[in-house]
């Protein structure tokens, strides 16, 4: 028919070659990269900074009295020797000192499995009185409301405050290992108790000092002197 109209030309779009998508592709791959490594090392310092300050604001918390502290790491042969600048050892004992430099304890971080997942924790030792005498829960995932009371429950946190970790006269072992009570059930100095509903979480925190003080605290017998001497 002579009026019937003609179909539009719809404009045909370029083929796209795999070439240039590749490239493409690659150049905003290349552009997320630089964009993170230049966030990273922007942000990096500052996070280092903020990291160095909690450490530094827990470990006086978990030693009364102490105004500086410096960290020690073990050797091969058992030794203990200061931390250079730069190093980061997978073991570190924070040696705490008073105005007049008298040792007054060492913060000792630890960690173990908790209800929800891995807690870590600080905790201060003096040897004067053979007792944990501070804790601070560093990281904890524990059940809001029941198991993350270990990190603020008074109560709980007032069993750290003297509980005795005494060592055996050659300095080798405990000689009472430390052990969960029920709450109103302590009858030793070597006891901690319980947070009611809060079982499993107040025995992964007992369960990590006992670990921690078993493994550690002969070490830290052996290097006393160098500890108190300090730098």
């Amino acid at each position: 028919m002579a009026n019937e109209p003609k179909p539009f030309p719809f404009p045909q779009q370029p083929e796209v070659s795999s070439f240039k998508m590749v490239a493409v592709m690659g150049s905003v791959g290349l552009i997320a990269s630089i964009l993170l490594v230049v966030t990273f090392q922007l942000t990096g310092p500052r996070i280092e900074a903020n990291r160095r300050a909690y450490l530094e604001s827990a470990v006086l918390t978990v030693l009364p009295g102490a105004t500086r502290f410096q960290a020690f790491r073990p050797t091969e042969e058992n030794a203990l020797v200061l931390v250079e600048e730069g190093e980061k050892p997978a073991l570190q004992f924070y040696a705490g000192y008073d105005g007049d430099d008298a040792l007054i304890g060492i913060a000792i971080e630890a960690q173990g499995q908790g209800y929800a997942d891995v807690v870590r924790i600080l905790y201060g030792y003096n040897p004067s009185c053979a007792c944990v005498v501070g804790l601070k829960v560093l990281e904890s995932k524990e059940t809001p409301g029941l198991g993350d009371k270990i990190s603020r429950d008074p109560a709980f946190l007032s069993n750290f405050e003297a509980l005795e970790v005494k060592m055996s006269a050659d300095g080798l072992q405990i000689e009472q290992e430390v052990e969960l009570v029920k709450s109103g059930a302590k009858t030793g100095p070597w006891q901690i108790e319980a947070i009611t509903g809060a079982t499993i979480s107040s025995r992964a925190v007992t369960d990590i000092i006992r670990a921690s003080t078993e493994a550690l605290l002969p070490l830290i017998q052996q290097n006393l002197a160098t500890l108190e001497a300090g730098s």
